[in-house]
């Protein structure tokens, strides 16, 4: 059997004997590069198939080239399918949604990425993992290949976001050649249409808890005579906003944990203060008490807001739920929630009424402390937050009432 199944057509239906490995390559108007890299994606199904055995497809995930990129693709027997959503993350779905392969290689088709260095990385696939990333600054950058900004800057402080924020234990998240299995691609569910893409497979992947390994892989110069397409600034940022968005823990997690016990700090302080079981009237007055109770509430509203992204990805399907949900899910109901909010509500009521009773027997007069007040209200915004907050996350989870999915609480 030859190593490599090729296409003289567009995308029709799948061949009698389906290919192992899909060699896919995002392409826009990609003709100056394509003839080298074409023949060196075949020089990878070969050496793929001297190895392993395997036989591959080269694919072409165009996305509406209109310089000749697709008829020559198709002369060289690689297999094109279209791809109408723009954006280089919709080119690389659609080229491994695309792919026949139980495993998928890709990278860039500029020339700057050597495919047989994919050879190891479908290796590692073959031994069990479900990704395999390229590290760049393992295998060598060559003289001008990268901008330094991109080098020193951009790509070691995302990589290091990214590390921090979901312990995915790699040195280049942004290396554009990787492979990963068709299996774990569908369970990843990716939807990024631009270059943050390639931090999502890493993120998810992660999140699913998929086995990732790493091996060295070169960087050369882009062999296009163009500007790339890359645009550092805003693609570095567009990855950094999409590292947070997966990350409720740090977006809203640790806010809502510091607010919180900054407030429990100063209330408690200035409460022993106010009963006297503390000499003096103690660093924290009347205004303390005031932003104690607004970082209450923000905490308590940051925290409602983690919960909830939370089990919105686990019900999207690319995050496994905490076991500290999962042991809690009998009372983890919008029922519950809305019982605990009635709680605090009728508490600040109560508090309330009592700090009246006291006004109105001293004639009136101002109170000699805000504190009581201040802590009356904020349990009360609270509740109604609680309230508020069980209802969101209930219409997050399909509008039902139980906040663990039905799919997580059948698994126990």
């Amino acid at each position: 059997m030859s190593e490599t199944i090729t296409a003289s057509q567009t995308d029709q239906a799948a061949p009698a004997i389906q290919p192992d490995v899909s060699i896919i390559m995002p392409c826009l108007n990609e003709i100056e590069s394509l003839p080298h890299c074409l023949a060196n994606a075949r020089a990878a199904a070969e050496a793929i198939h001297a190895k392993y055995g395997l036989t591959s497809e080269v694919l072409i995930a165009d996305n509406g080239s209109t310089d000749g990129s697709q008829a020559y693709a198709q002369s060289q027997g690689a297999r094109v399918v279209p791809v109408p959503r723009r954006g280089y993350g919709a080119a690389l779905i659609g080229g491994c949604e695309g792919g026949y392969g139980r495993y998928l290689l890709m990278a860039d088709a500029d020339g700057s990425y050597n495919f047989l260095d994919g050879v190891a990385m479908i290796g590692r696939l073959v031994a069990g993992a479900d990704l395999c990333m390229g590290s760049r600054f393992a295998g060598g950058i060559a003289k001008g290949a990268m901008p330094w900004k991109n080098r020193y800057i951009g790509n070691p402080i995302l990589t290091g976001v990214l590390n921090l924020f979901f312990r995915a234990g790699i040195d280049d998240a942004h290396c554009g050649i990787r492979a990963i299995t068709k299996q774990a691609f569908l369970a990843c569910r990716l939807s990024s249409t631009g270059m943050e893409f390639a931090s999502e497979m890493v993120i998810k992947s992660t999140l699913l808890g998929q086995r990732i390994e790493q091996v060295p892989a070169t960087l050369g110069p882009d062999l296009r005579d163009r500007a790339p397409h890359l645009r550092p600034w805003r693609d570095g940022w567009r990855h950094l906003r999409y590292l947070l968005m997966l990350s409720p823990t740090w977006v809203f997690g640790v806010p809502a944990l510091l607010a919180m016990l900054a407030a429990a700090l100063i209330f408690s302080v200035a409460g022993l203060h106010d009963l006297h079981l503390l000499p003096g009237d103690g660093p924290f007055g009347a205004s303390w008490t005031i932003l104690a109770g607004f970082l209450l509430t923000l905490g308590h509203f940051s925290g409602l807001m983690a919960v909830a992204t939370h089990f919105y990805g686990v019900r999207s399907g690319y995050r496994r739920l905490r076991p500290g949900f999962d042991r809690w899910s009998a009372i983890l109901t919008l029922e519950h929630t809305l019982m605990a909010s009635l709680a605090l509500i009728l508490l600040a009521g109560l508090w309330l009424g009592e700090i009246g009773i006291r006004w109105q027997g001293g004639g009136f007069l101002a109170l000699p402390s805000v504190l009581p007040l201040v802590m009356a209200l904020s349990i009360g915004s609270v509740g109604v937050q609680t309230a508020l907050g069980g209802f969101l996350i209930s219409i997050l989870a399909g509008h039902d009432a139980s906040f663990v999915p039905p799919a997580t609480r059948e698994a126990r």
